[in-house]
């Protein structure tokens, strides 16, 4: 598997990160694939708010209203 190499959209700085990942596993009790899961369905789930609202956007410039 090859990490995400696209834009660093919101990056946020190394030591923010680290604290982040250290507090999602304490979250999951220290179990890391339970960490993982958990941030694969939330991706997953924002993957899908992201095309849902990309249809409804070209929707709104194919009808006009939208400039």
């Amino acid at each position: 598997m090859q990490a995400h190499s696209g834009p660093e959209i919101g990056a946020i700085d190394d030591t923010l990160m680290r604290e982040g990942v250290e507090e999602i596993i304490a979250e999951h009790g220290g179990d890391v694939r339970a960490a993982i899961r958990s941030l694969m369905q939330t991706v997953s789930c924002l993957e899908a708010a992201r095309d849902r609202a990309m249809v409804l956007v070209s929707y709104g410039y194919g009808r006009g209203r939208m400039e």
